[in-house]
């Protein structure tokens, strides 16, 4: 079927759209806002104990950070039969990641990647197809291995009483169920034309491996931060646990829709590594930790660099 023949998809409306995410994201941010207020004296002291962490476990954790935005750009030539640009597909990345950090709902990053994949002369499906392509396989990846640690590390689940993870697991099961239910139709005709698209990209070992291997990477460097962090501060607890409860959190707080995951992943995360054994302050301090390496200190560079790449039409 040709894009001209593919069924026409009745889309939501994006100022009814925006104005739903942006309502999700006030509620949100004004909840966790309220939250912090409430638990001040917890917020400073992790803020103390992240000021006085080791220095070389934290370089670890910038590393790592750093390759995040290289495997997200081989994720995403992954996810497209067409040769990409490698140094603007990584600065794409890079650029995305801060304006994810502004817009509601990941609406930063794919409309920077979306841009990028349409300057290097993809069709607008196509381009939409890659993206979702890459983001299916992101979730995927992110069940999958939470799955085979539970099998490699049996141990991982027991867990503080304190906050079991049922609370967390709960949620995401509702949401992807509701969401299913919400959009199957619309759904069952995009994954339709996206499937000539996905075996075309699996036909060639190279792009598959490039769109699994860099998608499983993105994931376990964005747990390593966390667990380096966690180490940085000082917090005994097991790399296992660390890496489940960054999984959990980050598939939760996927279910709302704020920018960059801000407020939403932060509880998320900071009530998982609770659920792990961390104490509240020190939750706290590897949840800023994180949040400073992956967000906030490179959000100024990031939006910069955005800059640049639309100056020279790149974007």
């Amino acid at each position: 079927m040709t894009e001209a023949e593919s069924p026409p998809i009745t889309p939501i409306p994006l100022g009814r759209r925006l104005y739903v995410q942006l309502g999700i994201t006030l509620v949100v941010l004004a909840a966790v806002g309220g939250m912090l207020a409430a638990h001040r004296a917890t917020l400073d002291s992790g803020t103390d104990r992240l000021a006085a962490a080791d220095g070389e476990w934290l370089v670890l954790a910038c590393l790592a950070a750093l390759a995040t935005w290289v495997c997200a750009a081989v994720a995403q030539q992954g996810a497209v039969v067409e040769p990409l640009p490698k140094g603007r597909l990584v600065a794409a990345q890079f650029a995305a990641g801060a304006l994810n950090h502004v817009l509601p709902a990941g609406a930063g990053a794919t409309l920077v990647n979306l841009r990028f994949l349409r300057r290097c002369g993809l069709s607008t499906r196509s381009s939409a197809t890659a993206l979702a392509v890459k983001a299916a396989v992101g979730g995927i990846v992110r069940c999958a291995l939470g799955v085979a640690l539970l099998v490699a590390s049996p141990g991982t689940v027991r867990l503080s009483a304190r906050v079991p993870y049922a609370l967390l697991l709960l949620p995401v099961a509702f949401g992807a169920v509701a969401l299913a239910v919400v959009v199957s139709g619309r759904l069952r005709r995009v994954v339709s034309r996206a499937v000539a698209d996905v075996r075309e990209v699996h036909r060639c070992r190279a792009r598959a491996g490039a769109l699994w291997g860099g998608s499983v990477a993105f994931a376990l460097l964005h747990a390593g931060v966390v667990v380096a962090v966690v180490h940085a501060i000082g917090l005994g607890l097991p790399a296992s646990r660390v890496v489940m409860a960054y999984l959990v959190a980050s598939g939760a707080a996927a279910l709302l829709p704020t920018p960059g995951g801000l407020g939403s992943l932060d509880a998320a995360l900071a009530l998982a590594l609770t659920a792990a054994g961390a104490p509240g302050p020190a939750a706290v301090s590897a949840v800023l930790g994180y949040r400073l390496l992956t967000g906030w200190l490179p959000m100024a560079p990031g939006l910069l660099v955005l800059a640049l790449l639309v100056r020279r039409s790149a974007l």
